[in-house]
């Protein structure tokens, strides 16, 4: 699977890369059809304590999952957007073994 990161406005630490294609990775065990990964990273103005925010596409074979966290950091945001593509997952592969 390919990932691609994108920061808006600012640049990425490798630590916060890694991270992100540690836990975009572990989205394979789910679904093995995934094709690539899409993530964005955004700092939401006006600065509040919840304004990092982080839209995760995947795509899969036929169409396309989208999650979108905001929250304190981005390692929270990329956590909690993994775990909702993760559900995602589940129930797009329950809808193809029920045909």
């Amino acid at each position: 699977m390919e990932i691609r990161i994108q920061s808006v406005h600012f640049d990425a630490t490798s630590t916060l890369e890694k991270f992100i294609q540690k836990k975009v990775a572990k989205l394979d065990q789910y679904y093995d059809g995934i094709l690539s990964a899409e993530v964005t990273l955004k700092v939401i103005k006006p600065e509040t304590a919840t304004n990092k925010e982080a839209l995760i596409r995947l795509n899969i074979s036929g169409r396309d999952l989208f999650a979108s966290k905001t929250c304190d950091t981005f390692e929270e945001s990329v956590d909690e957007a993994v775990e909702a593509l993760g559900k995602q997952l589940k129930k797009h592969k329950d809808k193809i073994r029920s045909k």
